[in-house]
């Protein structure tokens, strides 16, 4: 589809960089205290790209940092594969964060711009 290239291109375009989304890891250790809860299963880091990173201003009351980051449709397609998803939006409402520039940020929300009933863009705002 002509939107998915045209928001592809834009992001190689503009320089686009990687993010790394957090995700809880599956796996817990078989003793008993994992069964308890007592095990913190860790979380498994997946590098998303290209992504383009737009610092937002803040209140002076709010957050430290705003950031609003792009990814297309393709940037996220090998993860909804790999984590047996539907689609991007699964992806973003099961991640804990978003790791840029060696800083954690809280998913906020996110938008999923679509042309013709396709997902082409997604615009997440996450704070720190």
């Amino acid at each position: 589809m002509a939107a998915v290239r045209a928001a592809e291109a834009m992001l190689q375009t503009l320089g686009g960089t990687e993010v790394v989304l957090l995700f809880a890891m599956a796996g817990l250790p078989g003793d008993p205290a994992g069964e308890l809860g007592l095990v913190d299963p860790g979380v498994e880091q997946v590098a998303i790209g290209p992504v383009i990173v737009k610092e937002l201003t803040t209140e002076n009351s709010g957050p430290r940092r705003r950031i609003e980051l792009m990814a297309g449709r393709s940037s996220l397609a090998e993860q909804v594969s790999q984590r047996n998803v539907s689609c991007g939006e699964v992806l973003f409402e099961t991640a804990l964060g978003v790791v840029y520039q060696g800083q954690v940020f809280h998913i906020e929300g996110f938008v999923v711009e679509r042309f013709a009933g396709v997902a082409y863009l997604y615009r997440v705002s996450a704070v720190a």
